[in-house]
């Protein structure tokens, strides 16, 4: 149906039909009864007068030039184009999506001309040289079969195209929406890593300070090894936060430099943690994916900040590095006294690491233990996504 113009446009159409029918006619060679005369040109133009309603009633204007095709042929007229209105409606009437209604009457018309042509010729007044023969038959029959599977093919092709610019938008669409969960899910990230670089590294500054100042009259001389403490931390933040923000450079600067940090300075990260720390390798240390040890590392950033926060004074931490055949275990105990209510201090800490487990497909429990003190323990997947999907694949081999 959109192939037919709307508006003043179909009146055009309609004018160019009865041009061609008309003129067409005219210079037709073959007269087998009569010449045009005002009933000829009537029935000329009658059929494309009703064409600019085509598109509302399909049925009633192909059912209305095929009558006056029909009539037109069995008066004698000269031969010529006289179809094409017929033409223009049956294509429109397959385009709408009325096909069984045009085979019906394409059909019904091509059977009435034959049986007012031959054995209601003489009833009819039909001239014997207006008579269909065998060759006028077959001719008719192959015309109209010929045009319907035309206009089947064209409306298959249409739908086709139409199936095609849908799938296309629907495309754009979804990878639109995947760009933008894309982008949120990178803010997000960003967000995680800037909550937890800047939660540890200025606890680790907030706590060196105050040492620094409980040993600036007493002890001067041991103040200076708080004050470096406060210098390496602060250096260490900007550093990772550059690293961090590094994503939103513009291709033509430089990237970050240093990778970014994971279990292999876990040694650093518990000597400049600011109390004392054990760490603990159970298993064979192996490569892990870049994401889950980025993960590991934030998560026992995280948990020795949020020790150092609520933990209370003296606490101890010790920090437990598992390796197993498909996941890696990451636990950070304490033995301190809680100093709020919760673990994370009605912070988003714990929120924050449980959001980094399960984003990688694995899980993360936080509590109080049984004996004292707090305890977080992460199980993140130690494979690649591919080699995971291969695991869970059944062995179909021989």
């Amino acid at each position: 149906m959109r192939q037919w113009p709307a508006g003043p446009r179909r009146f055009g159409v309609a004018v160019v039909v009865a041009a061609i029918q008309v003129l067409g006619c005219q210079a037709a060679d073959e007269i087998p009864v009569r010449g045009l005369d005002l009933a000829g040109y009537l029935l000329l133009l009658a059929g494309p007068a009703v064409l600019p309603w085509v598109r509302r009633w399909p049925a009633v204007v192909l059912g209305w030039t095929l009558v006056l095709a029909g009539i037109y042929a069995l008066a004698g007229y000269p031969r010529g184009p006289f179809v094409a209105a017929v033409v223009v409606a049956l294509f429109v009437t397959v385009l709408a999506g009325r096909r069984t209604v045009a085979w019906l009457l394409t059909s019904l018309a091509y059977a009435g001309y034959l049986l007012a042509g031959t054995v209601l010729a003489a009833p009819l007044g039909v001239d014997e040289r207006a008579r269909p023969d065998l060759g006028d038959v077959v001719a008719i029959g192959i015309w109209m079969v010929v045009a319907l599977v035309v206009a089947e093919a064209v409306r298959v092709r249409s739908q086709h195209l139409g199936e095609l610019a849908r799938y296309r938008a629907e495309q754009a669409r979804l990878r639109d929406e995947q760009e933008r969960r894309q982008a949120s899910e990178e803010r997000l990230r960003i967000a995680r890593e800037l909550h937890d670089v800047l939660g540890h590294h200025l606890s680790l500054i907030n706590v060196q300070a105050g040492v620094g100042l409980h040993l600036m009259d007493g002890r001067p001389e041991q103040a200076r090894d708080a004050l470096t403490a406060i210098k390496a931390a602060s250096a260490e933040a900007l550093r990772e936060v550059r690293a961090v923000l590094g994503v939103l450079r513009p291709e033509e600067e430089a990237a970050p430099r240093e990778p970014a940090p994971g279990l292999d300075r876990l040694s650093e990260l518990a000597a400049d943690a600011g109390l004392p720390v054990r760490v603990r390798v159970r298993g064979t240390a192996r490569p892990v994916p870049a994401e889950v040890d980025r993960a590991a590392y934030r998560i026992v950033q995280e948990a020795l900040t949020n020790v150092r926060r609520h933990a209370g004074p003296g606490a101890t931490a010790a920090v437990t590095i598992g390796y197993e055949d498909e996941e890696l275990t990451v636990r950070v105990d304490d033995d301190g006294v809680p100093v709020s209510q919760d673990g994370d201090g009605g912070g988003s800490g714990i929120a924050g690491m449980r959001a980094r487990a399960v984003a990688l497909g694995g899980r993360l429990s936080a509590g109080r233990r049984p004996e004292g003190g707090f305890r977080v323990e992460a199980n993140l997947p130690a494979s690649e996504p591919a080699e995971r999907q291969r695991a869970c694949e059944p062995d179909t081999s021989p």
